[in-house]
């Protein structure tokens, strides 16, 4: 489906490049050079317009059938959007949002056929609830004072230490590492086909 098409990933997140490459996808990275802008406080919101935003400035700079991936993730707690903490300080406060409740990771894709008049466009946002142990003072220091919650949305990796830490999920597992790559692929699928039509 995709043999014939350049893939290229709009991010440097070594996260996302490992997930394609489980579905056998081998993106270039080209990743976004963008200053971010959001106009909303909704996190579903947000994720679209950051993954469009990323995605539109690779696109411009690709040939024409090159299919750009632009991808945003961000985590929510009690609706509060939660990026990728600046401190450890800030990684501890975080993390005791976190503790002992459920929240959500947000998702957002967009999708570029690089072509004329902008290329074909999708973008689409997915949800994962997360829910998480309680954990004592002791244990979210502990945790928040490691490398691991540095580069990550919400300040944690769902894949690494923090595992001891989650009582379930409600939806896609890959969405909460960064890319909801099953639905990368289908959406993917769906333009070659209609572009092949």
């Amino acid at each position: 489906m995709t043999e014939e098409r350049v893939i290229v990933l709009a991010s440097a997140s070594p996260r996302r490049r490992e997930l394609l490459g489980q579905i056998g996808i081998i993106p270039e990275i080209i990743p976004s050079t963008l200053e971010e802008k959001i106009t909303t406080d909704r996190p579903e919101e947000v994720v679209k317009e950051l993954s469009l935003q990323k995605a539109a400035d690779v696109a411009a700079r690709c040939m024409e059938g090159t299919i750009v991936i632009g991808a945003d993730t961000v985590v929510a707690a009690g609706g509060r959007i939660l990026g990728k903490p600046g401190s450890h300080e800030e990684a501890e406060r975080m993390i005791a949002l976190l503790a002992g409740k459920t929240h959500q990771v947000y998702t957002g894709v967009t999708l570029i056929v690089c072509g004329r008049e902008g290329g074909i466009r999708k973008t689409f946002a997915e949800k994962t609830d997360v829910y998480v142990y309680p954990m004592t003072e002791e244990e979210i220091h502990a945790y928040a004072y490691s490398e691991e919650p540095m580069d990550k949305a919400g300040a944690y990796g769902i894949q690494g230490k923090f595992a001891s830490y989650i009582k379930g999920i409600d939806g896609d597992y890959n969405n909460v590492v960064g890319l909801p790559v099953g639905r990368v692929y289908q959406e993917i699928k769906g333009l070659c086909s209609s572009l092949n039509a």
